[in-house]
């Protein structure tokens, strides 16, 4: 009895104990877990005070001419001319005893940004779609200054912009980071005036790299993030948790035109590139290799039996360019530039672009099977337009009518001097309809055979062993190879 009494006493004693020591442990951590919480809230009150005072609000002001509207011929409709020329054609015409249209007036269209000082003496970074083409540019500085600020240069295919303050006395500037060291995960903090709130900070991670082919600029190379980003923040700084600037706030992804948990900033360390161009020449100078490209899709690697993941495939080479001298041909696969992997299409033509004329780069590259080595002397592009992903017309194996080359056609077509033969019917909801075929079309190979007649291009087809076929199609002036799967 007695026994059994000091039993449960025991086992109870223990179980009090036990419990006890959870309790405390769960407070133990429940601390540690607030200490944490504070220890971050810490570290971003430190970067606010820390960067604030070099983010700046940005207005401004251009004068445009407004739509007539007593003279107008549309009755002065509230969407302009434009408007209804575009969805209900030319307007008609005025008549002639009537009085001539007065000139429209001008009036005064305003706008708003964010920016941040980068050096003490008064250089900002910015959005080229804050400032453009603006006649006047306001900045506004934290503790309430304001002052004219004027435009050194912008960068429209980057949407990079430079402006300037002339300040009596040293101003508060932001230090720049390495974009590059970025890893997905890692905190980074927004500054700007969102919807004109003057000085404000969101909080979030990056939640992607490298980020490419949305349509905001030329060159997109963007840091994705979860930090809220709204119409206004254009032009902030995005800075890490150590304060230095990362990025430069461009974009949001949404459906409504507020926040919605996906923002695009420009990477620092492409900014900056266009920045120090802008001081010393007021543009931008730009690197070209001369060469159309494209990414490797499933089809394309299995047709040049070799792995998806690695390189991009040269789709045609410029004539007289830096990479015809260096002996880049039609249907080499980029592996590596200067030792480092090459995998995405936009990533390599930012990389080109940035490198300045005359710099010799290293390629390997892989030809019928074999790598192979070679030095290219980066030469200066005219146009923006040169190195971007091709546009494409694919060619499947049914689905269409095609036709020799003559010399009217190849002069209709502007295939002079191009051997091929010509796509000059493609059948609705065909798998040539569906791949983007178009009439004029040019196939100048099938399975890297040369060809002149309807006929190669059809017993070529027939005998292709594989699932599918690879084509070199030419769209005007654009070669493109192209990957079809058969039907058989």
């Amino acid at each position: 009895m007695f026994k059994r009494l000091f039993l449960v006493l025991t086992v109870t004693l223990m179980t009090l104990v036990f419990n006890g020591s959870l309790l405390i442990g769960n407070a133990a951590a429940q601390d540690a877990g607030l200490d944490s919480l504070r220890e971050t809230g810490k570290a971003f009150r430190s970067v606010a005070k820390q960067v604030g005072p070099a983010v700046v609000y940005i207005q401004v002001e251009k004068e445009v001419e407004q739509q007539n509207v007593a003279g107008s011929p549309f009755g002065g409709h509230p969407f302009g001319d434009e408007f209804l020329r575009r969805f209900f054609g030319q307007p008609p015409q005025q008549n002639p005893q009537q009085e001539p249209q007065k000139k429209a007036p001008k009036r005064r269209e305003s706008g708003q940004g964010s920016g941040f000082i980068i050096s003490s003496d008064g250089y900002i970074m910015t959005n080229n779609h804050v400032v453009g083409d603006a006649d006047k540019v306001t900045v506004q500085l934290l503790d309430g200054r304001e002052y004219t600020a004027k435009i050194i240069g912008t960068d429209p295919p980057t949407d990079v912009a430079l402006i300037k303050i002339d300040a009596d006395e040293k101003l508060p500037f932001l230090s720049l980071g390495n974009s590059d060291k970025l890893e997905v995960g890692d905190w980074v903090l927004a500054f700007g005036n969102p919807f004109g709130l003057s000085h404000t900070l969101t909080a979030g991670i990056v939640s992607a790299k490298g980020r490419s082919g949305i349509g905001l600029t030329d060159y997109e190379n963007f840091i994705q993030t979860d930090a809220a980003i709204n119409p206004g923040n254009s032009g902030g700084p995005l800075v890490n948790i150590d304060g230095e600037v990362v990025g430069m706030n461009t974009a949001i992804f949404s459906r409504s035109g507020g926040y919605m948990g996906i923002g695009f900033a420009i990477p620092i360390n492409m900014a900056q590139n266009i920045h120090q161009q802008l001081v010393k020449h007021g543009g931008v100078t730009r690197g070209r290799l001369g060469v159309l490209i494209q990414d490797l899709t499933k089809e394309l690697a299995e047709s040049f039996d070799i792995d998806q993941r690695n390189g991009i495939l040269v789709a045609q080479v410029v004539e007289d360019s830096a990479a015809e001298k260096a002996g880049l041909k039609q249907g080499d696969v980029i592996l590596q530039l200067n030792g480092n992997k090459v995998d995405k299409v936009a990533k390599f033509r930012n990389q080109i672009a940035m490198t300045r004329p005359g710099t010799e780069v290293d390629l390997l590259l892989l030809r019928d099977g074999k790598k192979k080595n070679i030095k290219a002397s980066i030469g200066k592009m005219e146009s923006d337009a040169e190195g971007r992903p091709v546009s494409s017309d694919e060619l499947p194996e049914l689905g269409m009518t095609l036709q020799k080359m003559t010399n009217d056609l190849a002069e209709q077509f502007g295939y002079k001097g191009v051997n091929g033969v010509l796509v000059v019917e493609v059948e609705a909801g065909s798998i040539a309809a569906q791949a983007g075929i178009q009439r004029g079309s040019l196939i100048e190979e099938v399975n890297r055979v040369e060809v002149q007649t309807p006929d190669q291009v059809k017993k070529l087809i027939k005998e292709s062993k594989k699932k599918s076929v690879l084509l070199l199609v030419r769209q005007g002036d654009a070669s493109r190879y192209l990957a079809l799967k058969l039907e058989k």
